[in-house]
């Protein structure tokens, strides 16, 4: 087991308890998605197994994920259903558009 992941007892509706893994991650913020939410940058605890979906969710609830914005964890771009763990640094942006030429 990971010793920096924390566990946090949970109790069932059967009585028996069970384990919650909690993990932190870097959420990131970039350009035109940091200027509309109003912040650059947030450190959460969340439950292990999420993916970068539903990490969204958990960071910007009030909003659903945006079909075209592109996610990188650990500055490496990943799809929205990719795994993260303990420590992991994830960065949401808008697509990148290319100039004129």
């Amino acid at each position: 087991m990971d010793s920096q992941v924390n566990r946090y007892p949970q109790a069932s509706v059967t009585g028996h308890t069970t384990q919650v893994f909690m993990m932190r991650i870097r959420v990131r913020f970039f350009a035109g998605l940091r200027e509309r939410l109003g912040v650059a940058e947030r450190l959460l605890t969340v439950p292990d197994n999420i993916t970068v979906a539903e990490l969204w969710s958990l960071a910007v609830p009030e909003q659903p994920l945006p079909d075209n914005v592109l996610a990188a964890r650990n500055m490496e771009y990943v799809k929205v259903d990719c795994p993260l763990a303990e420590g992991d640094e994830v960065a949401f942006f808008p697509p990148v558009t290319g100039g004129s030429r």
